[in-house]
């Protein structure tokens, strides 16, 4: 069988003598039972639904085929069998309606490759935003290597709303994880407005303050254009963490998940005073706070979006993030995002993850 890739009428497509394989097979069941019951016509009416068969996994050349093949035996069994016997009316419609599905099998095969040509062009086009909205995983500077696992909750949106980046700016490495709030294309601009204005401003501004209160205008602006094109207004989650040299290391949160720190066997959850999401500093009624904590060598930063702590088993329970790292403390940082990641799946059961999820972990790149 072709993949969406192949063109129905490529020369490397299966051979339509084997995509008839299970239909010849079929067809031999049906004439045993139609022996066996005396009532061949009705029995054979069952071959009708093998193109259909056929439109929803072959290719439009095998529907085709099938169609044809289908066709003639049917209406060969029709005519050569029981010339003597009534109900010509009723052998007639048997074939009328055998060419009918016929017909609409292989144009439903032909809708159905169509489309799957078009799903892959647009997943070529967004992997190919993907690349220029979030950098792939691992990230290194010469602060830190960062590594994780992201996933959209959508297969054919291969960004949704989770973010994140990491500049290497002259004031230390700054890292920024965050989640745009709702889903769809809307959401996705929102992302690449924030990330744009991330890359420039961390850069440039020497303060974690003043590089919020860039992102925050980013947002601003960026609802601004939102509204006069009728779209919604939309805020982000974030958590913006630099590090440098010291052990120490800064951190303004925006409403955002709190961060964990993983050291020797233990996991620490820093203390930061909780600020309003970009886009609405505004409602503020305190400025932008920047806090501090532990950042020792050795140590491992676990930074995440609510798609991992607000994913929920099949009871409603939500996923303990806390007990669960403790189990997977002893993990290296390349080995934590995805055991965290595969252990919430798990814990969601068959409802599965029902938000994009973004898992990153931060280490200290070794010094010469």
């Amino acid at each position: 069988m072709r993949g969406p890739g192949t063109s129905p009428n490529s020369p490397t497509s299966s051979s339509p003598w084997r995509s008839t394989d299970a239909s010849g097979a079929r067809s031999g069941l049906v004439e045993f039972l139609g022996a066996l019951s005396g009532s061949e016509v009705w029995l054979l009416g069952l071959l009708v639904f093998l193109p259909g068969a056929a439109s929803a996994l072959g290719t439009v050349r095998q529907t085709a085929f099938v169609a044809v093949w289908t066709t003639l035996v049917v209406t060969a069994s029709v005519l050569l069998r029981d010339r003597n016997a009534g109900h010509w009316f009723d052998r007639l419609l048997l074939v009328l309606f055998t060419l009918v599905l016929a017909a609409t099998s292989v144009y439903g095969c032909h809708r159905r490759i169509k489309r799957e040509h078009a799903m892959l062009r647009l997943r070529s086009t967004a992997a190919a935003m993907q690349r220029h909205i979030l950098h792939p995983l691992p990230l290194l500077t010469d602060d830190v290597l960062v590594n994780g696992v992201y996933e959209p909750l959508q297969e054919e949106r291969l960004v949704g709303g989770d973010i994140y980046d990491v500049v290497d700016s002259p004031f230390g490495t700054r890292v920024l994880i965050g989640d745009v709030q709702g889903k769809g294309l809307a959401a996705v601009g929102s992302a690449f407005a924030v990330i744009g204005a991330f890359r420039e401003a961390a850069y440039r501004e020497p303060t974690l303050t003043a590089l919020v209160d860039a992102l925050d205008a980013a947002v601003v602006r960026h609802n601004s254009y939102a509204m006069h094109t009728g779209d919604d207004e939309r805020f982000v989650t974030a958590l913006i963490v630099c590090v440098d040299a010291d052990t120490e290391v800064q951190a303004v949160n925006c409403g955002h998940v709190l961060p964990h720190v993983l050291h020797e066997g233990s996991v620490r959850t820093p203390e930061l005073e909780p600020g309003v999401p970009l886009g609405l500093a505004e409602l503020a009624h305190e400025p932008t706070t920047v806090g501090w904590f532990d950042f020792p060598e050795g140590a491992t930063l676990l930074l995440s979006t609510d798609g991992l702590t607000e994913t929920r088993s099949a009871d409603g329970a939500f996923y303990p993030v806390d007990e669960r790292l403790t189990k997977y403390v002893g993990l290296s940082p390349t080995e934590l995002p995805q055991a965290l990641h595969d252990d919430a799946r798990a814990f969601a059961g068959r409802g599965g993850p029902h938000d994009d999820v973004a898992v990153l972990t931060v280490r200290r790149s070794l010094r010469p």
